[in-house]
């Protein structure tokens, strides 16, 4: 029977999370809904500027001031560049992907002061260069003052992306710990619907100059972040972690939770923080052989992420659209309505993801996004040459099936890639492990972007079977390597990679050396 049992968790790699928070007490509280709706906001940064971007990009007067040469292919005046050429410029995609190199490197230190000083102060720094970010892109009178503003909303970006999914995930109850850090996925898909309506309102007005609405008009939400901030409770983790105050952080979770029975949580965090004590360096720990599933995990979720192919669709979707015959107008709705879709996707995904798992919705939305990705390709294949403009009919028949890409990702990949590497890290590597997330996001992020248009360009169609091979991939990855962790507290997480069949090995002998090295000190 055990072997049964054994093999069975061999095929499924599903290993089922105690309910109900393994015995732990509460509910969740006005006070965490606030709490998390402020931090939660951040996501509406990261979304606005990837909405916001591709918008302007594709505004005839932004072009034609900053970037002449992509103007004048886009409006066809050479008959000899190719439909899927018309945007290829490097300098074009030096102003979209340079935000995420500044957020990359920016993450590596929000670690450190995620750490020491605390999660709500990373999220006052990243609001607070955010507004000045956007300062420059709104008053931008040339390419530099452009870039300026890309490199400062990416520190901006690295210290909240950083710190707000660590925040959410540390004040959420573990039952509902999946619906509450999803929001923050779908607060980006609010920031970048709001830049859409916004780009695709300001693009008439007369002078040409709503482009600088659209990039000026980031700093509503990191302002209202920044002064929320101030007022955000720090969670009960980083009270212990801090100064060791176990009765203000018992004080914290009473309030949080709204329980006076948070004894056997708050042991679990006083625990996990003795252990957390002991590490003099997060980023050589996480190297540590009992810490492989983790690393890998952290490592290969965000990577995956993004070559599924949706920032292609987040910040260019108008210049995609635009490429196919769609006009300035109707290339920047369809992006707002492709927006719309993932809007409603991400509600399902709060609703679904502590009830069915992490799992399935991962593999579920990968079969979704493998089927629009080759659909796509084949359309393009068929219907889009080289010369010419595509049938309307099936323009927006691309336009429908990429509502449906949007959709898969957006309850699925979406917002589990945030969750999934915060919930399974321990404390001692959380804040680490969560840099090496959103570094990861932010190199790839940097490289597709920069490397998109290029690939359009040569690869055509085959770009999107491209991608659709990769979805292939990471499908395959988290049906063998990923398991369930719905509803398990993140202090009880390691119990996942003893029973895993892959994971068990690679950790269970990191044990063994372990008990050997204390057998041999006692016996000495």
């Amino acid at each position: 029977m055990d072997s049964v049992r054994r093999k069975s968790m061999a095929i499924g790699a599903f290993v089922e999370g105690p309910a109900g928070g393994a015995g732990y007490n509460g509910r969740v509280t006005s006070f965490v809904v606030l709490s998390c709706i402020v931090a939660g906001s951040g996501g509406i940064l990261f979304g606005y500027d990837l909405g916001i971007s591709g918008g302007v990009t594709s505004m005839e007067s932004f072009l034609k001031r900053f970037f002449p040469d992509v103007y004048r292919q886009m409006k066809g005046d050479d008959s000899h560049v190719s439909n899927y050429c018309r945007f290829d410029s490097e300098l074009l995609t030096v102003f979209t992907s340079s935000l995420y190199v500044a957020g990359l490197v920016s993450t590596l230190f929000a670690s450190s002061v995620t750490t020491k000083y605390g999660r709500r102060t990373s999220i006052l720094i990243g609001g607070s260069v955010f507004i000045a970010g956007s300062v420059f892109g709104g008053a931008a009178v040339n390419v530099y003052m452009l870039l300026i503003n890309r490199v400062l909303l990416g520190i901006g970006l690295g210290f909240t992306n950083q710190s707000i999914p660590l925040y959410l995930s540390e004040m959420a109850p573990p039952q509902y710990r999946g619906a509450i850090n999803n929001g923050f996925e779908l607060c980006i898909s609010i920031g970048i619907l709001i830049a859409n309506l916004i780009n695709y309102g300001v693009a008439k007005i007369e002078g040409g100059w709503g482009w600088r609405i659209s990039l000026s008009m980031a700093a509503v939400p990191a302002a209202f972040l920044t002064i929320g901030a101030i007022f955000l409770p720090e969670t009960p983790s980083f009270l212990i972690q801090r100064d060791g105050n176990i009765d203000q952080a018992k004080m914290m979770l009473q309030r949080l939770r709204g329980t006076t029975g948070v004894q056997k949580e708050l042991d679990d965090l006083v625990t996990a923080s003795n252990i957390s004590r002991t590490i003099k360096n997060p980023y050589r720990n996480i190297l540590k052989k009992k810490y492989r599933p983790q690393l890998v995990i952290a490592l290969l979720i965000p990577f995956f992420n993004q070559v599924t192919g949706i920032n292609v669709i987040n910040f260019y979707a108008p210049v995609m659209f635009r490429t196919i015959g769609l006009k300035e107008s109707a290339s920047l709705m369809s992006a707002v309505v492709t927006r719309v879709c993932a809007l409603f996707a991400n509600v399902v995904a709060m609703v679904v993801v502590d009830k069915f798992g992490r799992r399935k919705l991962l593999l579920a939305g990968g079969v979704q996004m493998i089927l629009s990705q080759f659909t796509v390709g084949a359309i393009l294949a068929v219907k889009f040459k080289d010369h010419g403009a595509m049938e309307k009919e099936y323009a927006y028949l691309v336009l429908i099936i990429m509502c449906v890409f949007v959709a898969g990702f957006a309850w699925s990949w979406g917002p589990l890639t945030y969750l999934v590497p915060t919930e399974i890290c321990p404390l001692e590597i959380r804040s680490a492990g969560q840099s090496v997330v959103i570094a990861v996001i932010f190199l790839v992020t940097f490289v597709i972007g920069q490397t998109f248009l290029a690939m359009l360009c040569h690869l055509k169609f085959g770009t999107f079977f491209l991608f659709g091979g990769w979805v292939c991939l990471m499908t395959l990855f988290v049906f063998f390597f990923l398991p369930e962790t719905k509803q398990l507290p993140m202090e009880q997480m390691e119990q996942v990679w003893r029973r895993h069949w892959f994971w068990k090995r690679i950790v269970g002998e990191e044990e063994e050396e372990e008990e050997m090295q204390t057998a041999y000190v006692t016996y000495d």
